[in-house]
């Protein structure tokens, strides 16, 4: 299971000294067991509920958001140290997600769900992103993939 994996690599690290990578997957790995625990009360689970391998890679990518957002942040404030580090920390994330698409590949999936839909106007966003995410989920960047369907329903 990947969160065996990110907690394997965190003792390593751990092991070899690497404070950043220990703090770092320390920071995921509690951001894990929140959800573990948000789970266990919504769907009323006795004893120690496990997140999918898909909900580990959906909170990974809840992670490089706030990352990307505060970096955005950082930059407005000149903090240039703070956002080099959350750069940082996006690139250790980034190796527990899937292989992510290409922008080439997203357009593809976007113009087959638009064809297959038959949607014609920005209103049917909606269906289509709809129709995409379980095709692209963990493997692309919802802003991405959301600016490439305006743009392809735009035309």
């Amino acid at each position: 299971m990947l969160k065996q994996n990110i907690q394997n690599d965190a003792t390593k690290a751990l092991k070899d000294g690497n404070q950043f990578l220990v703090g770092t997957l320390r920071m995921l790995l509690a951001s894990i067991g929140f959800k573990e625990k948000e789970k266990k009360f919504k769907e009323k689970i006795e004893g120690d509920a496990q997140l999918t391998d898909e909900q580990v890679i959906e909170t990974i990518s809840s992670e490089i958001k706030k990352r990307k957002d505060a970096i955005v942040l950082y930059e407005k404030g000149n903090r240039p140290e703070l956002a080099d580090r959350e750069k940082k920390e996006i690139e250790i994330l980034i190796k527990y997600l899937p292989e992510q698409l290409s922008e080439d590949a997203i357009k593809k999936i976007v113009a087959e769900a638009i064809a297959k839909i038959g949607a014609k106007e920005m209103k049917e966003m909606g269906k289509v992103m709809a129709e995409i995410n379980p095709k692209i989920k963990g493997k692309a960047d919802g802003g991405t993939v959301s600016k490439i369907v305006k743009e392809l329903l735009s035309k």
